[in-house]
């Protein structure tokens, strides 16, 4: 089922291997690039200066009152904005598969081997390559070092003492996440290194899912008629790149831990900042036949040529023994240790290192509270755990491995599915981690109920599943700072629901806790120009806060929409709870959202104007597709509150309320009516009902309520909101035009489209790609048995992402045809999971079909 195109664009980014090496168990399925390749093509951010004068003209209000937001917060205030429409990131094509669990910072190491991108204070990222960490490889044959190479493309200023530009021609990159793998093939020497890097993501996995650390298997293979002693040494630096490495007080440590029969070396690097203090570690595990040694602190700049001799002297580190003093400000220090082993003629052997960070009390930009990371809950908050999260990643990885192959493998040997798109599900889950990712432990004091106690239709103070699971969130985006994006987690929630339903399940409390809580203090909202609550009851927030801030404390922190306009995040949450009650069977929480919906679904019928049972969109469209201007019912809006109807219909059923039941039955039938009848239009659904001149453009989401519907076991019979026969022409008028009529059918699907073929220009949304709906479009087309048009629709996502513009781990929110992409590694496209759930709905209705022999 791969394109043609497809089989060219993945061949491009190994077409500068020369080596017939192809590692140590690296698998067949991944994304694969050789460290040399190079993408032709260099798109720029959307910026300010992109708004067309059509669309400048109908936002000048907007850009004034942001430009004087974006001024008071970075002159001011001396602060990040959550949105930096001036200084987005540039496109660097360098990033790789993310190190380290979900909820505890991650570190993100390059595709051509680098460490180039940090998240360790909670959802604050910067993109600092760090040059000396890095590994090098020593080989000695009869007591004499025969080659010594750093195993990195790069020729830095510093550290000019190195040998460093590995012929990146001789090397590739694979990853297929939670891991990676890079081969080397060591040119003249007959010998093949394979780095495996290891993290444990691992579904239902919520004890080792949530430790800050990665494990790097250095697997050797000599090719030669002679013996080898082979080291490997990794160096790190104290800190990550930025200012505080130079603020003095810094120290390293050697430490050698023995516990259960096992022991671990290695070197603690002690950052000691006056905020978010934390220690790295790097360790390796004691065996026999294996030598370890260390340097504890090194000067990071000038040649540095005395760390280099001292291992090519005898391919061993000093290993000297006691501290080293604290930094002197302006100085930065670094450590390193280095494993040494045999490796036998024409034979393998394998050398493990761990990398582990330890900051387990964080607080957020505002410090009004200190928080509890969650792996603490099995390593203690005292800040010594370094030494034992590195003990228990090198004795444990082997079985988080095999956790790991045990998830993945049905997928990956499943022929019927094509070799990109399984790339694409793995690979994208990157961001579970990797998206500014918190997790914390709920506080004894904590109250997520909003107020109102169970008794009277709220929730409980301490739902059990956060009290046993922990609270979650997750960014929008690197570049959109805001801690669980309702309306984008709408998307990506189908990841976490099928991987880590309790996380799923904590975040909706969370989010019902919120629904109830007011706060009515004015406040300037940008979009509009006017004064409104920062918070009215029974509705859904848009976002929890921003990490610069306190999250769980500033509900709503987005300055842009007013949250009592906007008409799909109540109806998401709606639909959600249906879908994650359908996937985990969990009746009590079905009992504790119920009420909930209840109460924002009532505070949605005061937009059905004129009683039809439809609710009317008045100006910008909804909070996803905000840069729209629509007016009456949409297709989008319009049928996701149909689809909450019919799901709030199923609810009542399931929880014997009869009366609830022919409530919402009733506005059911007269909404459907309504929807079909003024949206309809013989093809699809018309963007809107107001008859305005594109009114009738082709939205590529306008199924998203059926969508859900589907993923949640409904959309037939009783519980039936659309016609079958107008879904599927719907689906095959957006794959026609939105898919095969853009940009030669290979980069998705296009927001809008005129029913004449060409994009709908009138926003700035209109005309963009947003890959995380593209993904949820295709699992839409894979329930109605379009499962070759949804591979087709998602694949050309995937070529244009990570094949054709270099952004892997970094999927951005949107791209348009040429030039320009939006907000790099987004939330979205997490939505891939929703494939394979239609995928996996698809098989068990085929297999039951065939067991009883009845269709449709």
């Amino acid at each position: 089922m791969t394109s043609e195109w497809g089989e060219k664009s993945t061949a491009d980014l190994m077409s500068r291997y020369v080596s017939k090496e192809m590692g140590y168990n690296v698998p067949k399925e991944g994304w694969r690039i050789c460290l040399a390749h190079e993408f032709k093509e260099k798109r720029k951010p959307f910026q300010a200066k992109d708004v067309s004068l059509s669309n400048i003209w109908g936002h000048i209000g907007l850009g004034v009152r942001y430009l004087k937001f974006w001024y008071k917060k970075t002159q001011v205030e001396k602060k990040a904005p959550f949105i930096d429409m001036f200084g987005a990131q540039p496109l660097r094509q360098i990033y790789g598969a993310p190190l380290g669990g979900i909820g505890g910072g991650t570190i993100t190491r390059g595709w051509r081997g680098e460490f180039c991108r940090w998240q360790l204070n909670p959802g604050m990222y910067h993109y600092k390559t760090v040059i000396p960490n890095q590994f090098t490889v020593c080989l000695r044959r009869e007591g004499k070092t025969v080659y010594q190479q750093v195993l990195s493309v790069e020729r830095p200023p510093t550290l000019q003492g190195w040998n460093w530009g590995y012929c990146g021609e001789y090397a590739f990159y694979h990853a297929l996440y939670p891991r990676a793998w890079t081969v080397y093939d060591l040119p003249g020497q007959n010998v093949t290194l394979t780095c495996r890097q290891i993290s444990p993501v691992i579904p239902h996995d919520y004890q080792d899912s949530s430790l800050p650390v990665a494990v790097l298997v250095w697997d050797i293979e000599n090719k030669n008629e002679y013996d080898l002693d082979v080291s490997i040494m990794f160096t790190m630096v104290n800190g990550s790149g930025q200012k505080d490495d130079k603020c003095g007080g810094h120290w390293n440590e050697p430490f050698h831990l023995e516990k259960e029969g096992e022991a671990v070396s290695g070197v603690l690097l002690h950052h000691c900042t006056a905020v978010n203090p934390y220690t790295l570690c790097i360790a390796a595990r004691e065996q026999s036949d294996r030598e370890i040694s260390h340097q504890t602190a090194f000067s990071p700049k000038g040649p540095c040529f005395s760390l280099w001799n001292d291992l090519i002297d005898d391919g061993r580190l000093d290993s000297p023994t006691g501290s080293s003093p604290p930094t002197v400000k302006g100085e930065k220090v670094a450590a390193a240790v280095a494993v040494g082993c045999s490796v036998p003629a024409q034979g393998h052997n394998s050398l493990e290192f761990c990398l582990a960070w330890d900051m387990p009390k964080m607080t957020f930009g505002s410090q009004e509270k200190e928080h509890t990371r969650r792996y603490t809950r099995y390593f203690g908050t005292k800040g010594d755990a370094s030494p034992s999260l590195s003990h228990y990643a090198l004795t444990h990885y082997k079985q988080w491995e095999r956790s790991i192959e045990e998830w993945q493998r049905p997928i990956l040997q499943d022929s019927s599915l094509p070799s990109w798109y399984k790339s694409a599900l793995f690979n994208e889950l990157y961001f579970v981690a990797d998206g500014g990712t918190v997790w914390t432990e709920m506080t004894e004091d904590a109250d997520i109920s909003g107020g109102i106690c169970s008794e009277d239709g709220g929730l409980p103070a301490q739902p059990a599943v956060i009290k046993e699971y922990g609270r979650f969130a997750y960014l929008e985006g690197q570049e959109y700072r805001m801690y669980n994006t309702y309306d984008v987690h709408f998307y990506s929630s189908f990841a976490l629901i099928m991987l880590w339903p309790k996380l799923a399940l904590s975040v909706q409390y969370d989010i019902a806790g919120s629904v109830v809580q007011q706060d009515l203090t004015e406040r300037l909202y940008l979009m509009s120009g006017q004064y409104s609550p920062v918070k009215t009851k029974n509705v859904v927030p848009h976002d929890i806060g921003d990490p610069d801030d306190e999250p769980w404390m500033r509900v709503n922190a987005y300055l842009i929409h007013d949250t009592a306009g906007w008409k799909d995040l109540n109806l998401k949450f709606v639909l959600q709870v249906y879908r994650d009650f359908h996937l985990t069977q969990d009746r009590q929480y079905l009992q504790d959202m119920w009420p909930i919906c209840q109460a924002v679904m009532e505070s949605e019928l005061k937009f059905d104007l004129d009683g039809d049972g439809l609710i009317e969109n008045s100006g910008y469209a909804d909070q996803t597709y905000d840069g729209w201007i629509v007016t009456g019912p949409s297709a989008y809006c319009g049928g996701m509150w149909v689809a909450s109807l019919c799901v709030m219909c199923k609810m009542a059923r399931l929880l014997d309320s009869e009366e609830s039941y022919r409530h919402y039955k009733d506005l059911l039938d007269r909404g459907s009516a309504a929807f079909e009848k003024l949206l309809w239009n013989g093809k699809y659904y018309n963007y809107d009902s107001s008859g305005r001149e594109l009114s009738n453009s082709v939205m590529s989401d306008q199924c998203a309520g059926h969508w859900f519907l589907r993923a949640s076991g409904l959309g037939d019979g009783e519980f039936q909101a659309f016609p079958k026969e107008k879904i599927q022409s719907a689906l095959k008028s957006v794959f026609d035009l939105n898919v095969m009529s853009f940009a030669g059918g290979q980069m998705g699907a296009v927001n809008g489209m005129r029913p004449e073929g060409v994009p709908d220009h009138s926003s700035v949304q209109s005309d963009e790609v947003w890959i995380g709906v593209v993904y949820g479009l295709a699992a839409t087309m894979i329930h109605e048995g379009m499962q070759e048009e949804g591979m087709r629709t998602a694949e050309g996502c995937y070529r244009t992402v990570w094949e054709k513009l270099g952004m892997a781990f970094q999927t951005p929110e949107a791209y348009c045809e040429k030039n320009i992409y939006r907000s790099l590694a987004y939330m979205r496209p997490l939505s891939i999971w929703a494939m394979q759930l239609a995928l996996n709905t698809s098989q068990k209705d085929q297999t039951t079909t065939a067991q009883t022999g009845v269709t449709d």
